[in-house]
């Protein structure tokens, strides 16, 4: 519910800035009332920062009713969304790691936000260094359509914990959920403390250009490059959680079904419409056969009647569904494999999935971040050459290496970069929350989850405090000898 233990300063002008009532402006819709409602909390966060853990931890409790009494509702909304988004994926996918990220940051936070000690060099002893955290102020969040409850709520954790207001804008190609989200925090926050903005657009990219205090955005990488664009002029740090082809390389060594077993949970789940899903395989040819042939059981097994089965997503339009099938009108026949027997239909946008095997580097599937239950599957000869065929191309967000011979998969760690790793699994490295998420290159910049996701969203100021017995004073002009002989000793 909304905090009522605002100062009597904060009471008396959480009004200002309304539709024309006497309601709060919790929700923005108009490029007027969002510079009106930036203005007014950037002032706040000036003159009220949050600098005390019981408030902060009052913001999280508030963000844990809030998910604790809507998710039926929010997960109805995303499914009306995507004509069709499984209950249970959203359980998993979006409200699982959003219950443990809020539990990680209450257990851990108030340790977070202290100042913290940190070592000095003999040379200016007794004096000493310190940490101080302290809250940036007013912090955007630019929401995607894929995830949008957890690419919500998952920044709103950090920036909460580390004592920010936060203003979030919310993908205009999911808005019934937008809508939804948006009366829910009506309902559960001071419009001062958070704010939701809708709109299309246009509201998006006047939100980019506001002199937030930091501003991160997912999405991809060609948006990303406007987000960073519109925020220069204004010197705002940003975050860019972005896209990207997120590769698996699996070595000769492998439990083949256990492989197949977990790509294809990446690549179905959500229908392929994740950041981080495996784009495509690196697999030696001899295995492409056995590959596919595992793939249909699989589909077999986890989504049998899969025209009618309630688990498997729906893409989210009408344009990314036909995006996607351009993508496969393209390619030769005899390279598209289906793994079920059901058609793709623009009428329900239901999209089984397909494997493509050795595509032409120069093919979209191979060119385009997929988004879609499409798996290419690409030859290599050597591990060498898996390694220069992803290193020749933009860092990925997250890349999967299977198999069990240690030397290999040491040498994929050593001899790529990635924004993530995992070994022997896909995509559960993000809800690791005592490690960063984030891209580099074309797949983002910085990185957020768990502490790190506080020290993004934190000014951390260090601070030298000296001691009242020192020998600065011995380093003042007239430089005599003294001086000269110290600095001879420094300087060797």
């Amino acid at each position: 519910m909304i905090d009522h233990d605002q100062t009597i300063d904060d009471q008396a002008t959480t009004n200002q800035a309304t539709t024309g009532s006497n309601k709060p402006l919790s929700t923005i819709t108009t490029i007027e009332q969002l510079q009106k409602k930036f203005s007014r909390m950037q002032t706040l966060s000036r003159h009220q920062p949050i600098t005390d853990w019981a408030t902060r931890e009052s913001q999280l409790d508030n963000l844990e009713a809030l998910l604790s009494d809507n998710q039926k509702n929010l997960a109805k909304a995303i499914s009306a969304d995507f004509g069709h988004r499984s209950e249970s994926e959203t359980q998993f996918a979006e409200l699982f790691p959003s219950f443990t990220g809020i539990s990680h940051a209450k257990k851990h936070g108030k340790a977070w936000m202290k100042t913290r000690r940190v070592s000095i060099s003999a040379l200016y002893m007794p004096a000493h260094n310190e940490i101080q955290p302290q809250p940036l102020g007013v912090v955007g969040i630019m929401v995607p359509w894929n995830y949008p409850l957890y690419l919500a709520i998952g920044p709103m954790i950090d920036a909460l914990t580390a004592g920010n207001r936060v203003m979030i804008k919310m993908s205009e190609a999911a808005p019934k959920f937008a809508e939804a989200f948006a009366k829910a925090v009506a309902h559960y926050f001071s419009p001062d403390m958070v704010c939701v903005v809708l709109g299309e657009v246009d509201i998006a990219e006047a939100f980019s250009k506001l002199p937030f205090d930091h501003l991160l955005y997912t999405g991809s990488t060609a948006v990303g490059k406007k987000v960073m664009a519109a925020a220069a002029p204004n010197l705002t740090p940003v975050t860019l959680e972005l896209g990207g082809k997120s590769p698996v390389i699996v070595l000769d060594d492998v439990n083949l079904e256990n492989a197949v077993n977990r790509v294809m949970m990446g690549k179905t789940l959500n229908a392929g419409q994740t950041c981080i899903a495996p784009d495509y395989v690196l697999i030696q040819r001899q295995y492409h056969k056995r590959f596919i042939s595992l793939a249909k059981e699989w589909m077999q097994k986890h989504y049998p009647n899969i025209g009618n089965n309630q688990d498997y997503s729906h893409i989210i339009n009408d344009d990314q569904f036909k995006r996607v099938a351009g993508y496969l009108q393209k390619l030769p026949e005899d390279r598209v494999q289906p793994l079920t027997d059901v058609e793709a239909s623009l009428d329900t946008r239901l999209m089984p999935p397909v494997v493509v095997t050795d595509p032409e580097t120069d093919s979209d599937v191979m060119q385009e971040e997929i988004f879609a239950p499409i798996l290419p599957l690409m030859d290599y000869e050597t591990l060498d050459d898996a390694i220069r065929f992803i290193n020749e191309r933009p860092r990925p967000l997250a890349l999967y290496v299977f198999g069990n011979n240690e030397r290999d998969v040491e040498k994929v760690r050593t001899h790529t970069v990635s924004g993530g790793v995992c070994i022997n699994e896909v995509i559960l490295h993000v809800a690791q929350h005592d490690m960063p998420f984030g891209g580099v290159g074309h797949s983002g910049m910085g990185a957020y989850h768990g502490k790190a996701g506080f020290e993004r969203l934190s000014h951390m100021k260090p601070v030298f405090v000296q001691s009242k017995l020192n020998g600065m004073n011995l380093l003042l002009p007239p430089y005599g000898e003294l001086f000269k002989k110290g600095m001879a000793l420094l300087l060797k």
